[in-house]
């Protein structure tokens, strides 16, 4: 494997970690690895690898943002980014959230993820999606089981058997296969239960039948948490920029928005189980709903939308609590777990999340805060 030499510590500071290599300059094989002092100030990450993969020639990265509970887990993001630098920007955020995700959830493993910038403009298939998978093998396996990759945008429990292939540190694999599988159903358990809990502490009642709720994005967690909704008697609205989400709707006879107008359609509970980023300053003043619960990783754009929200009396349900039912899947399989023991821990969300949720109004701080702070508790406590 080829090395390349990260710039000096004592270079200026870039604004951003990308701004720190020339990633369109990486050749076939070629990799740079920047670990803690090198990265840009702010960033508190141990270690950030971006390789081109020697048979893909796909750009692909991976970042470890803490391994103080145990090894750093995170699933691998397989997406057409608009650019290579969105990419690393996006394994740098979504790794700090795993962390935050595992320490408030109580498991004993690190922060970290992956990306594979797609080589076109479409995901690949075939043997060039082979390709890539194996090019990311290779990458997990020499950070020597510092980090574990899964599943997660992009891909699938059979690619995790493809990557298993050149490297044991992953989980999610298919059920036939000794896994866990797909950890959506857990995913999409415990964003129910969080649910239950937002509207308990915004609305005065955990029970979901006859709420309007929205559901942005139906992909494998948002189809799965349709359609419990829509089992317990909630009026649902479904969006999607796949038709398959119009098909969905029209079989749980649900309602159907354009996603354009999703988030600002009137509901009590708005949920976002799509892409992060989507409680932006854009948004959050035309927001038409009383809670926000969704699936979705980093949905406020900055820490400064949590505030609004508060102002607004719009009960924000933090992301990285309620959507820690695929984490726990993972685990699950890492920890030989039942799927009973797997359910229990994700339902044990709503309790997690009610908790915070309380924390934050008596203290008066954003929800997000009051997650944060359990989860830098228990960092703190595994110093001692």
């Amino acid at each position: 494997m080829k090395a390349i030499a990260a710039p000096s510590s004592r270079e200026p500071r870039p604004k951003g970690a990308a701004a720190l290599v020339q990633l369109d300059g990486l050749a076939p094989g070629e990799r740079v690895a920047l670990r803690a002092g090198e990265l840009p100030g702010g960033l508190e990450h141990e270690e950030l690898v971006i390789q081109r993969g020697e048979r893909s020639g796909a750009l692909m990265a991976i970042a470890i943002h803490s391994t103080r509970l145990g090894p750093a887990l995170g699933g691998l993001r397989l997406w057409t980014y608009a650019a290579h630098d969105h990419a690393v920007e996006d394994v740098l955020r979504l790794a700090e959230a795993m962390t935050y995700k595992a320490a408030a959830a109580g498991l004993d493993l690190g922060g970290g993820k992956g990306v594979i910038c797609a080589p076109g403009s479409e995901l690949p298939t075939g043997e060039q999606r082979r390709a890539v998978l194996l090019d990311f093998g290779d990458l997990v396996e020499s950070l020597g089981g510092r980090y574990i990759t899964a599943e997660d945008v992009g891909t699938s429990a059979e690619d995790m058997l493809v990557i298993a292939e050149r490297t044991e540190h992953v989980t999610g694999r298919p059920v036939e296969a000794g896994g866990a599988g797909d950890p959506s159903p857990y995913t999409a358990i415990g964003v129910e239960a969080a649910m239950r809990a937002a509207c308990a502490h915004g609305l005065g009642t955990p029970v979901l039948a006859d709420l309007r709720i929205v559901i942005v994005g139906v992909g494998h967690v948002g189809e799965r948490l349709a359609r419990s909704l829509a089992a317990r008697g909630a009026k649902l609205t479904l969006s999607d920029i796949a038709p398959r989400g119009r098909e969905i709707a029209e079989e749980l006879g649900a309602g159907w928005v354009d996603p354009d107008e999703a988030m600002t359609t009137p509901c009590e509970v708005l949920a976002p189980c799509a892409v992060g980023g989507v409680i932006n300053p854009e948004v959050v003043d035309r927001l038409r709903c009383r809670v926000i619960c969704g699936a979705a990783n980093n949905q406020l754009a900055t820490d400064a939308m949590g505030e609004r929200l508060a102002r607004r009396r719009i009960v924000y349900a933090p992301d990285f609590i309620a959507n820690a039912g695929g984490l726990i899947a993972c685990y699950r399989e890492l920890k030989g777990y039942d799927a009973d023991r797997a359910r229990m821990l994700a339902l044990g969300i709503e309790d997690v999340m009610g908790d915070v949720l309380r924390s934050a109004a008596r203290r008066g701080i954003t929800p997000v805060q009051a997650a944060r702070e359990l989860a830098e508790a228990r960092l703190q406590q595994s110093e001692q």
